[in-house]
């Protein structure tokens, strides 16, 4: 029997391929709407962070469709493409896997760039910080500055390997499941608290405090997977999902 090579899939591929075969079964048909995130998760047996991964990775090859406010429906092309869309699936690395690297890389990164940056670094990053609030005011993202942010403090450590970690991590937040994940869930609006968040790290490091700066930059990246992971399923806009009841303390 020859070898054969290892195949190896991130977890929200294997539930995105599971998805797919039903539809290629025929089980979903065109236009048919998806269980909800809850019940596929339940179904498959993974977090609900990994159905809304799996959802997105099968809207980008153009399996399903994320209706806002309606839910998530096979789409037309899909039993005709389904076979010649499977490589598609592969849209980068999980959002959720990256996120649980960057707080264990970057949380210490910014407790030993605390103590180790020079006047210049502050200097720099601090300005990375005026200049996104500048692109924002115009309207831009402030993607740019906010890699240029992050790979400042990693530059103050004085450490390549780190640089290169932290370079690697945020293009690995280029690829299509990022960038869409974050579309769908308007993390780019989030912009007055992407701003916080970074005053709150740039306060810890020029304050040489490690463990400010330590506990900031994990406060940042939990509001970031707050806003990925959302409350409510992907297709579900705020003013389409259900109320929530009172509790007796509220009016």
């Amino acid at each position: 029997m020859p070898i054969q090579p290892v195949e190896t899939q991130r977890l929200y591929q294997q539930a995105a391929d599971q998805i797919r075969s039903l539809v290629r079964r025929g089980e979903y048909a065109p236009g048919d709407r998806l269980p909800s995130e809850r019940e596929l998760a339940k179904r498959l047996g993974v977090s609900r962070p990994t159905v809304r991964e799996a959802m997105i990775a099968l809207e980008i090859a153009g399996i399903i469709d994320i209706r806002a406010g309606a839910g998530i429906f096979v789409s037309d092309q899909a039993t005709r493409d389904v076979q010649a869309l499977l490589p598609a699936l592969d849209a980068g690395p999980s959002p959720f896997d990256l996120l649980a690297a960057r707080r264990l890389l970057e949380c210490e990164i910014a407790a030993q760039a605390a103590e180790q940056a020079t006047i210049r670094d502050l200097a720099a990053i601090k300005e990375s910080i005026v200049e996104m609030e500048r692109d924002m005011a115009r309207g831009g993202s402030g993607q740019r500055e906010d890699r240029q942010f992050h790979g400042l403090i990693a530059g103050a450590t004085r450490n390549s390997v780190f640089v290169s970690l932290v370079d690697g991590l945020w293009e690995g937040m280029s690829a299509p499941l990022f960038h869409s994940l974050s579309a769908h869930t308007h993390l780019p609006d989030h912009k007055q608290m992407t701003i916080a968040d970074h005053r709150a790290i740039y306060e810890g490091l020029r304050k040489r405090d490690g463990a400010g700066a330590r506990a900031a930059m994990a406060a940042h990246l939990a509001h970031v997977e707050a806003v990925l992971t959302g409350a409510d399923d992907l297709a579900i806009h705020p003013e389409h999902a259900p109320a929530r009841p009172r509790r007796r303390d509220q009016k």
